[in-house]
């Protein structure tokens, strides 16, 4: 079994304080005094240098205990930085396809544009023969609708897709009406003279004036596109569809006569 440093000095110095004592028990001549006194010496000498070593052994250990310490911290680091780049890298392979089909997706609506901007034009122009060709009921609002998406048309501050968003709005009104009970006041030329009336429209089926004492009712005939003189007898079925409309009455079965709707094309 090896000893340490300082086990063999301690045992060293151990031999020869035995061997010194034993010599001065044997002899007491100054020049073997001189001698133990030189042994002691480097015995002490021998002591002195074991500790310096251990305290720079010790320092050692406490350097490299500190720098494992130091080196698995930074390895750590390493690994989640590793784990963070796999992530990042992965992130900007998906930014990357996406600006591929953002790219193949602006050219695409390039494309719609080119050839969307010509079928607004042409349901605009759809839709005001529509109009003009529909029964005559709010002829100043549907038509000021029409001419607001012409000029719509050439306004570069709206953008294409609003421009077709309002187109659709006005057809999805104009499907509405088709469906819907109204009651208005306006004027209208009776038999030469203007007179103020109320007008009711029942869907598309059914467009009819009265005027405001109830003296005349009449009816529009799209067959030959003017007003038709109606009997006094719907007089009572014109008053409440009328009170129906504006909400005067809860809705309920009502006699009105149809008028025929089909235009001439």
């Amino acid at each position: 079994m090896k000893l340490s440093h300082l086990a063999k000095a301690s045992l060293f110095v151990s031999l020869s304080a035995s061997s010194l004592h034993h010599t001065s028990a044997n002899a007491n001549t100054p020049n073997q005094e001189q001698q133990l006194n030189q042994v002691v010496a480097a015995g002490q000498q021998i002591n002195q240098s074991a500790a310096n070593s251990q305290l720079k052994v010790n320092g050692f250990t406490e350097q490299v205990q500190t720098k494992l310490q130091q080196f698995n911290t930074v390895t750590k680091e390493l690994d989640g930085l590793s784990v963070y780049n796999q992530q990042m890298q992965a992130q900007l392979d998906n930014q990357v396809a996406e600006l591929t089909q953002l790219a193949k997706s602006m050219e695409e609506v390039s494309v719609i544009e080119r050839q969307i901007s010509p079928l607004m034009a042409r349901m605009i122009s759809t839709l005001e023969n529509f109009v003009d060709l529909d029964v005559p009921f709010l002829p100043q609002e549907r038509s000021k609708r029409v001419n607001d998406l012409n000029s719509m048309m050439v306004r570069a501050d709206i953008s294409v897709a609003e421009k077709f968003r309002r187109v659709l709005e006005a057809y999805q009104v104009e499907v509405d009406y088709g469906r819907t009970i109204e009651a208005y006041s306006g004027l209208l030329a009776v038999e030469g003279q203007e007179m103020d009336v109320d007008f009711l429209r029942v869907g598309r089926v059914s467009f009819i004036y009265q005027t405001r004492d109830g003296s005349q009712l009449g009816q529009w005939d799209q067959k030959s596109s003017q007003w038709k003189i109606l009997s006094q007898d719907y007089r009572l079925g014109v008053n409440k569809a009328l009170r129906i409309a504006r909400k005067q009455l809860a809705p309920d079965l009502i006699m009105v006569p149809l008028t025929n709707t089909q235009a001439k094309l």
